[in-house]
Order: C-alpha cells, then sequence, then structure tokens
C-alpha cells in the first residue's frame, strides 16, 4: 500500500523520489527506489513521468 500511495503522489505531483518515500514510511530512499522499481519496472521518476503523458494522451483522446 505505502508503494500505491508512493506511485499516486508521484504522479500528482511535483515532488522528488525521497520527499514521497519519506512521506509514506521509508526510512531510506535507496530502499523505497529499489522496492519501487522491483513493483512497477521502472524508477519512480520515469514511472512517473511515463503516466502523466500516458493521462495527458487519455484526456486529450476524451474531448
Amino acid at each position: 500500500m505505502r508503494l500505491q500511495e508512493a506511485r499516486r503522489q508521484l504522479v500528482a505531483g511535483n515532488t522528488t523520489a525521497a520527499v514521497v518515500a519519506e512521506a509514506v514510511g521509508y526510512a531510506s530512499a535507496t530502499q523505497f527506489n529499489r522496492e519501487y522499481r522491483r513493483t512497477y519496472g521502472l524508477p519512480p521518476g520515469q514511472d512517473a513521468s511515463l503516466l502523466r503523458g500516458r493521462l495527458t494522451e487519455a484526456r486529450g483522446r476524451a474531448d
């Protein structure tokens, strides 16, 4: 659940992985990055950027 919330925060806001890691309860940004990449296949920043792009494309098609 921490990783899902972290992903939501990364996609929703202009923040860093280190800030989000702390906000969702990780003591180590390194551990957060490792677990995030294992779960989602990409580092947090790349994943959030990709997801934001997909959301923008989906909104464009809905108009």
